[in-house]
């Protein structure tokens, strides 16, 4: 009889496979992340658990090698990742309350000095990232996007030379993009990361001076409550346009500080025949438009830095 039994559990589990522990049926959640910059610091994290994405953030240019870690988890997911350039991007992070990895992303490449920062939000506005991405070549960029994927802005290599490297993100549901603004001079900061908006870790200003001026959207898990569209201004015939296409200002000037032209974004929720927007960035690397565009990628073909010598910056969203 208990051979007959036991041969019974072999047939079931060869046909309906090996049963699910409670942790397995619970979503997985991205709970920790690291940084290595050597052999040593790798053999550590892997001995602690944590996986490896395996692309080096200093990929074509000179410096250490240099690997993203990740721990995953049935809770206390991260919800939010930011990234910073210059010290004055980190004030309004220490105020909220992000946790900073205090490892160089460019070590010994020459570039800015980049680092990573991370938050565990539960607010409306915070939803669980469960997966993580590197890309290196704008093709895996413009496939990502098209797969609901959200990239950070800021290049891992950021003035270092080498790959363009981004970071990308995938979040537990579909998420919308609700609310849309922008700031200069770090004006603000702290209460925007508390109320649940995400930074757009790149200058729009980028090589021009004037003011560090940076994009800031919150996201939604409604996609009734999304934004249909944006546009750019980058005259005043267009400035005067816009209103009377229903279109909705964000005041401040993203070419604030420069001799260049005024330049202005514009949102609109209500287009008729508009799809909500899930993400949007700004675009360094313009040699990647048409990989974008052949993705279904909208890209805003205006510089931000129209009328000065700073670099062709364009403005991109997804739906």
């Amino acid at each position: 009889m208990e051979t007959m039994k036991t041969l019974l559990k072999v047939y079931l589990l060869l046909l309906i496979g090996p049963p699910f522990t409670l942790e397995q049926t619970m979503a997985q959640y991205i709970t920790e992340l690291q940084v290595s910059l050597d052999e040593t610091e790798e053999t550590y994290l892997c001995s602690q658990g944590f996986s490896k994405i395996d692309v080096d953030l200093n990929k074509g240019a000179e410096g250490k090698y240099i690997y993203l870690w990740y721990k995953k988890g049935s809770s206390s997911a991260i919800t939010r990742i930011q990234l910073t350039f210059n010290d004055d991007m980190s004030r309004g992070l220490i105020t909220a309350g992000y946790q900073k990895i205090y490892k160089d992303l460019n070590a010994g490449a020459g570039g800015d000095y980049i680092y990573l920062w991370y938050y565990r939000g539960n607010s409306e506005y915070d939803v669980p990232i469960v997966d993580l991405h590197v890309s290196i070549e704008a093709e895996d960029e413009a496939q990502k996007l098209s797969s609901g994927w959200e990239r950070l802005a800021c290049d891992l290599n950021r003035k270092a030379g080498g790959k363009w490297i981004y970071l990308w993100v995938k979040r537990e549901t579909p998420t919308y993009i609700c609310d849309i603004t922008a700031n200069a001079d770090y004006d603000g900061d702290a209460l925007y990361f508390l109320n649940g908006y995400i930074r757009v870790d790149e200058d729009t200003n980028r090589g021009a001076g004037g003011s560090f001026v940076f994009i800031w959207y919150r996201q939604t898990t409604n996609s009734q409550r999304a934004i249909k569209y944006l546009e750019i201004s980058i005259n005043d015939i267009e400035k005067q346009m816009f209103p009377n296409l229903g279109f909705t200002r964000v005041t401040t000037d993203l070419s604030k500080g420069t001799e260049g032209s005024s330049v202005y974004l514009w949102y609109d929720k209500d287009v008729d025949d508009g799809q909500p927007i899930k993400a949007v960035s700004v675009m360094v690397n313009t040699g990647a438009v048409e990989r974008y565009r052949n993705a279904g990628v909208f890209i805003i073909s205006k510089d931000l830095n129209s009328g000065n010598e700073g670099n062709l910056l364009y403005l991109f969203f997804s739906r």
